[in-house]
């Protein structure tokens, strides 16, 4: 490993879920995956719980940040945040919000400080961390939030994308109600969240010049208005807009069309105007091996593209596929020089 290596920091996630499962299970399997030195926010002895509960031999230290890549051959380094806390695979816990939000604003922290480059973050449950008062609809704007906190003036925007081997997606309006999204949807939203997708595309990703596929809110992309009125009204003039921009953009396209193979040798990346109008053909196509980017932050996070999965919490079954590859992905953007 190089002396200036800097570590991923992982937030544990929702702790009655498969995030603490994922890290153990990723450090003990971390050759033959190719996974970059990370460690983990949490809590070391719900991590040594669950390890024997899955029957893993894996090693844990706890750690200073600093120390974690020197630490990561021999145990999963683990930066103790928040109270010791009971591991109860499956069972939601009211007191452990405190920890997950913590884990979170931590690895933060970690990034501005120059201690990590990256966060990985696990899953968490959001309708738990509402009942405590947490006011975010997720993990991508709370993490807004925190970067115009941390890095002040800088440009803070979150856009969500999913990036798998074969699709990348980006939903312009994200965790709304299906009603509220023709009332959501605005030209400006449509350009300043395909402005961040091409500019991440270039700057992040290597695309030269990337061609962004754009959805059709409605059947048939509205059928020259017959099915509704916002492809032509609203879609269509950000369009305009964006190709005046520089920015190569086509549609809007009917979603239905969109997503099989000949259609996807056509564009680099779909925005759809609402969550599963992307994320269900994303997940289709490539569940296990996708990933939860957040593009337009002063940092790099990426997440598996799953949830808690409370049933598979400490049984060992977990797939760690999307994990290694949030691990792998984020070592890439964070460190493009290397690769």
């Amino acid at each position: 490993m190089r002396s200036n290596q800097k570590p991923i920091a992982v937030s544990m996630g929702e702790p009655a879920g498969i995030g603490p499962d994922l890290a153990l299970i990723a450090w003990a399997n971390r050759k033959a995956l190719g996974l970059p030195p990370f460690y983990i926010r949490g809590d070391e002895a719900l991590l040594h719980e669950r390890a024997q509960k899955m029957g893993l031999n894996a090693r844990l230290r706890l750690v200073a940040q600093d120390e974690a890549v020197a630490a990561f051959t021999k145990a999963l380094p683990v930066v103790q945040t928040g109270p010791a806390l009971p591991d109860q695979p499956g069972v939601e816990a009211p007191e452990t919000a405190a920890s997950v939000v913590a884990a979170i604003e931590g690895c933060v922290d970690d990034i501005k400080s120059g201690l990590a480059c990256a966060l990985v973050t696990s899953p968490i449950n959001k309708a738990a961390l509402y009942r405590t008062g947490f006011a975010f609809p997720g993990h991508t704007e709370y993490l807004g939030s925190l970067a115009e906190m941390h890095w002040p003036g800088e440009p803070a925007k979150p856009v969500m994308m999913i990036a798998g081997p074969e699709l990348m997606v980006v939903p312009v309006t994200i965790h709304i109600p299906i009603r509220e999204v023709p009332t959501s949807l605005t030209t400006e939203l449509i350009v300043e969240t395909a402005e961040i997708t091409a500019r991440d595309l270039k700057t992040r990703f290597g695309y030269t010049s990337p061609r962004l596929a754009i959805c059709g809110l409605n059947p048939h992309a509205g059928e020259n208005g017959s099915m509704g009125t916002e492809d032509r009204d609203i879609i269509e003039p950000a369009i305009s807009r964006l190709r005046k921009m520089g920015i190569e953009a086509t549609g809007p396209h009917p979603a239905d069309t969109l997503f099989h193979p000949p259609a996807r040798q056509h564009y680099d990346c779909v925005l759809g105007m609402y969550h599963d109008q992307v994320l269900i053909p994303a997940k289709t196509i490539g569940f296990d091996e996708s990933v939860n980017v957040t593009l337009g932050l002063p940092f790099v996070r990426t997440s598996p593209d799953h949830g808690t999965a409370y049933n598979l919490a400490g049984t060992g079954t977990a797939r760690v596929d999307s994990f290694a590859a949030s691990l792998r992905m984020a070592d890439v953007l964070a460190n493009p020089e290397r690769f």
